[in-house]
C-alpha cells in the first residue's frame, strides 16, 4: 500500500496502473482539478458539479445539467470504488479511469470543452505549475497529466469498513438480526449476489432491467458500444456501497427510493424483449423487504466522507 494511503476495511489493494502510480502530490493536483470549474467552458461546472461529495459522489438529481444548461441523458452515478472498475460509465465505454475524463470533459452539454483548450485553460493558471512539477518532476501541463492527476484521485474515492464488513470479519454484532435476516435473503432466496458480488458488491457486467425501455425513444445502453442487439437495454451493475446516501436510482435517475426498486426486482423487471433472463417475479413481504432495506444500509460505509472540497485553488 502507498505511503499516506489508508484503505478501509473489506476493500482490497488499489490497483494502480504501472504509467500512473500513486503519489500524494498527484492525488492532490487531481484533487484540485476534479473541483476546479475553470475546466469547463463556463467556468463553473467541475467534476464535482454532477459528482457530489455529499452524495456519495453521485448526482442528488435524477438528471445533471451542463454548461448549457441543457439535462443530460443519464444519472451521473458514484464514483465510489471505481479504482476496482473492470470498465467505466452505465454502458462501459471507457476502459479506464484516464480515458472516461475525455467524455464530461469535451461533451458539449457537459463541460464544453476540447482537451487543447482545458490544457490551455490550466496553463494560464501559473499556481498549477508547480503542481504539475511536484506531481510528475516538471512543470509542463499536458492532456495525458491531467488526466492522470484527476484518476489518481478518483481512485482514492472509496468506501469500505461498514458494518458488513466488520460482520465478515468476525465481528459478529456488526449487523442487526433484521440485517442478518436481509443478508440471509440477499444471498440465497432473493439471488441478489448473482449480480452483486464481490467486495464492491458488482459483477461488473451489464443487466437489461427493463427501465426506460416503454419511452418513445429508449436508451439502447450496452449496444451503442458493442453493436450486438443481445446489449440493447442493457446496463452496468452497479455497486451497492453506500445506496442510503445516493438517490435516485438506476441510469436514468428514474426510481426515487430503494423501496421502489425492490419493488421493480420484485415484479421480474419492467418487460421488453431482451429483458435479463433472471429477473424472475417473486413475492416480498413487507417484512422481507424491511430486512433487505436494513442489510442495504449496512453496507454503507467511510472514506469518502473525508473528502473535503478545497477552499483555495492556484492562481
Amino acid at each position: 500500500m502507498p505511503a499516506g494511503l489508508s484503505i478501509p476495511m473489506g476493500l482490497p489493494a488499489i490497483p494502480w496502473p504501472e504509467d500512473n502510480l500513486y503519489s500524494p502530490a498527484r492525488a492532490e493536483l487531481g484533487k484540485l482539478l476534479f473541483f476546479d470549474g475553470r475546466l469547463s467552458a463556463n467556468g463553473v461546472v467541475s467534476c464535482a458539479f454532477c459528482h457530489e461529495p455529499a452524495h456519495a459522489f453521485s448526482a442528488s438529481t435524477p438528471l445533471s445539467r451542463g454548461v448549457n444548461g441543457k439535462s443530460r441523458v443519464r444519472h451521473a452515478q458514484t464514483l465510489l470504488n471505481r479504482a476496482w472498475g473492470n470498465s467505466q460509465f452505465w454502458d462501459g465505454r471507457a476502459a479506464t479511469l484516464e480515458a472516461q475524463i475525455a467524455s464530461p470533459l469535451t461533451n458539449p452539454d457537459e463541460m464544453g470543452m476540447t482537451t487543447d483548450g482545458v490544457v490551455q485553460k490550466i496553463r494560464s493558471i501559473k499556481g498549477y505549475g508547480p503542481l504539475f512539477a511536484a506531481a510528475f518532476g516538471d512543470s509542463a501541463i499536458t492532456y495525458d497529466r491531467i488526466t492522470k492527476a484527476i484518476a489518481t484521485f478518483e481512485r482514492t474515492i472509496v468506501s469500505g469498513n461498514s458494518p458488513y464488513d466488520r460482520y465478515l470479519a468476525g465481528d459478529k454484532s456488526a449487523l442487526t438480526k433484521q440485517q442478518k435476516d436481509g443478508l440471509d435473503f440477499f444471498n440465497k432466496k432473493g439471488e441478489c449476489a448473482e449480480c452483486h458480488r464481490g467486495p464492491n458488491f458488482s459483477d461488473e457486467k451489464f443487466a437489461n432491467l427493463g427501465v426506460g425501455t416503454d419511452r418513445v425513444n429508449p436508451d439502447l445502453g450496452r449496444f451503442v458500444v458493442t453493436k450486438k442487439r443481445s446489449d440493447i437495454g442493457k446496463f452496468k451493475v452497479p455497486t451497492l456501497r453506500d445506496l442510503a446516501h445516493r438517490a435516485p436510482y438506476m441510469h436514468d435517475g428514474s426510481i426515487k427510493t430503494l423501496s421502489e426498486v425492490l419493488d421493480l426486482y420484485a415484479k421480474g423487471g419492467l418487460p421488453n424483449p431482451h429483458l435479463d433472463t433472471r429477473l424472475v417475479p417473486f413475492y416480498l413481504d413487507e417484512e422481507t423487504k424491511r430486512d433487505l432495506l436494513a442489510f442495504l444500509d449496512s453496507l454503507s460505509g467511510e472514506g469518502w466522507q473525508n473528502i473535503t472540497p478545497p477552499t483555495v485553488f492556484p492562481q
